[in-house]
């Protein structure tokens, strides 16, 4: 049966991303240590799945240049003093253009010009020529060609295979003592280095039957599927699925399987509307006052709890997915600006919803570029000041409480106050009068459209698009931004971000006849209002709560609420907290709490800015949900 190539095409490109992921992630690995034979063979196991990949699909030309560049690589293999600046700018173009090829595969069958340029610089940078393409690859498809008599064993190790490189050179030694093991893909030393499951090709001239022979393969253990042809190349065939899947490495656990987005926020746009009902059936069932009703709604509103918190969980994946694409591109604009930078990433492994998370991309890609060039100093500079030369850039991701928190932090040379001061007076952004900035009207001011303190444009920064882009892009997703920046030391940009923005837990709080929602991610606690612990300290309201003294607003006012308070109304305060900071909020009345559906909007010109979306109360009553944090 002939291959569908349009339907797999999406998932070949997803599966190759992975593939071209772990590529990047292994030539940063090996420029950082070019003797190093798990990153070479990572390297070489990536090209070679993509090569299998592309040929299974009838890609030939990505095929092709996958089979070139593997064997270039093979022939760099254990040339580690050779691994020049000049090599590894050759191999990062090189695993571009594979990247590239990928990309428009299902569209054209040539090879892109490009890739032709890319072997040739790679051939001529490590001083060897450029490789012959495979006739035989290109001719049936299959991933590894074998020339020559013998047997044709594909094997796959078992997931969750313990030393996978030792059961490798097992399964090669056994096969030694009833034959000669003429070739094996990929080689056995790569194999050997290999720290996950592998699938791998041998050809074995031997007079043992094909029953012999897989006993021989089983014998070394951990081995989940072997497959014995006994004619080897003498007969051309289509792949076939074990092929297929034994020239790819196979992973160290169960695999999840990929659910298409567009399915997922279908799904989540209808339990939000099945949480906006259910919380209208609550309300109902409480007013009539019916016990069967009651326990009805009740088992059908925590059977709709159970299947939100599954889709919930279905859209959530770890930030890795994310945060893999960066190593490149720091190490592409350090090397753009002559900088040295060690960037590290923590935390891949904390969980996001899928859409946020792609929506995230592109604010860390302005903060991380804003650090590389605006934060990080050069070697010289860095050594005039007394710090090594290669500057450290962090990426993080972790959790606090029901907020996730991303930050990226740079060891450089802090953000200049004076000049943002300087730049915020003349274009009215601060009182003439100013003095100082503290850490957040910096962020107020350098998070303004269109501000930037850089005299010349760059590639990578000074035409003010940079943190402006980044509030707005995490305020819209129902986040906060924090700043904290010392001279001389560096700035640390915190992104408080929901784990899902469809829907959030939150309080319902009364001003007058109006109703607003308070994301719980930043509240902290609340207390009947009392005024022996109100007062006032400078012509500001306070709160003095437990010898801390607290910024004090009261909701009415935020709002511009006119009406009178309603008469025997016992007023709450509630005490929320960011980036350390902690303030209150005086309201009417808390009138529960309640799983919103938060619906993004686009505020009116002019308007206040303390919202983040919008929602649908249970009483069919539209309500807006409060930026906490701007209240500070």
């Amino acid at each position: 049966m002939a291959l569908d190539s349009a339907r797999y095409a999406e998932l070949f490109r997803s599966e190759s991303q992975d593939q071209l992921a772990t590529i990047n992630r292994a030539l940063l690995a090996l420029e950082e240590e070019p003797g190093s034979a798990g990153a070479g063979a990572d390297v070489f196991r990536a090209v070679h799945t993509i090569k299998g990949m592309s040929a299974t699909m009838g890609y030939h030309a990505v095929a092709e240049y996958a089979h070139e560049l593997e064997t270039l690589l093979d022939r760099m293999r254990g040339s580690g003093d050779r691994m020049t600046p000049v090599v590894m700018d050759a191999l990062f173009a090189a695993a571009d253009a594979l990247e590239a090829g990928v990309a428009a595969a299902s569209e054209s069958a040539e090879r892109t010009p490009a890739m032709s340029e890319a072997l040739e610089n790679l051939g001529s940078a490590f001083g060897v020529g450029r490789p012959a393409a495979s006739p035989a690859a290109a001719a049936d498809g299959q991933p590894d060609p074998f020339d020559g008599p013998g047997v044709i064993l594909r094997i796959r190790q078992s997931p969750g295979t313990t030393m996978p490189g030792v059961r490798a050179y097992l399964v090669a030694r056994n096969l030694a003592a009833i034959g000669e093991v003429a070739a094996m893909s990929p080689p056995l030393e790569l194999l050997q280095a290999a720290a996950a499951p592998q699938g791998f090709a041998v050809r074995l001239v031997t007079r043992a039957s094909a029953t012999e022979i897989e006993a021989a393969v089983r014998a070394a253990g951990d081995i989940e599927a072997v497959q014995v042809d006994m004619a080897g190349r003498a007969r051309k065939r289509p792949a076939t699925p074990l092929d297929t899947a034994v020239s790819e490495p196979v992973s160290a656990g169960p695999r999840q399987a990929k659910i298409d987005l567009a399915r997922l926020d279908t799904m989540m746009n209808l339990i939000g509307e099945l949480v906006l009902v259910r919380g209208r059936l609550l309300q109902l069932a409480a007013a009539l006052g019916d016990d069967a009703l009651d326990d009805t709604v009740q088992a059908t509103a925590r059977l709709v709890g159970d299947l939100q918190g599954e889709i919930t969980a279905s859209r959530m994946v770890p930030v890795g997915q994310v945060f893999d694409r960066f190593p490149r591109m720091v190490r592409d604009a350090a090397r753009s600006l002559g900088k040295e930078v060690r960037f590290e990433v923590e935390g891949r492994d904390i969980e996001l919803d899928r859409a946020l998370l792609d929506e995230m991309a592109e604010p860390i890609v302005h903060l991380l570029r804003n650090a590389v060039d605006h934060g990080l100093e050069g070697p010289q500079e860095r050594a005039v000041e007394g710090k090594p030369a290669t500057g450290t850039l962090v990426l993080a991701a972790s959790r606090d409480r029901s907020a996730v928190l991303v930050m990226v932090a740079d060891d450089g040379r802090g953000i200049d106050r004076a000049r943002v001061l300087e730049r915020a007076r003349a274009a009215g952004l601060v009182a003439p009068d100013t003095r100082e900035l503290d850490d957040a009207e910096l962020l107020r001011c350098i998070a303004h459209a269109g501000f930037s303190t850089k005299e010349a444009v760059t590639s990578l920064s000074g035409r003010g698009v940079g943190v402006d882009a980044v509030v707005n892009r995490v305020r819209a997703l129902g986040g906060s931004v924090e700043l904290r920046t010392v001279a001389g030391a560096g700035s640390t940009f915190t992104l408080r971000l929901p784990p899902t923005v469809a829907i959030i837990r939150a309080l319902l709080a009364r001003a007058g006849r109006e109703h607003y929602v308070l994301p719980l991610t930043h509240v902290r606690e609340t207390l009947a209002y009392d005024s022996r612990v109100v007062g006032q300290d400078g012509g500001r309201d306070v709160l003095t709560l437990r010898d801390e003294v607290l910024p004090l607003r009261d909701l009415r006012d935020v709002v511009h609420l006119d009406a009178p308070q309603v008469v025997g109304a016992e007023r709450e305060i509630v005490v929320f907290e960011r980036g350390g900071r902690r303030g209150g909020l005086v309201v009417d009345e808390l009138v529960g709490q309640e799983d919103v559906v938060v619906k993004q909007f686009d505020p009116a010109h002019g308007a206040l800015a303390l919202f983040t979306g919008a929602t649908i109360l249970g009483d069919g009553v539209p309500a807006l949900i409060m930026d906490l944090g701007s209240l500070l």
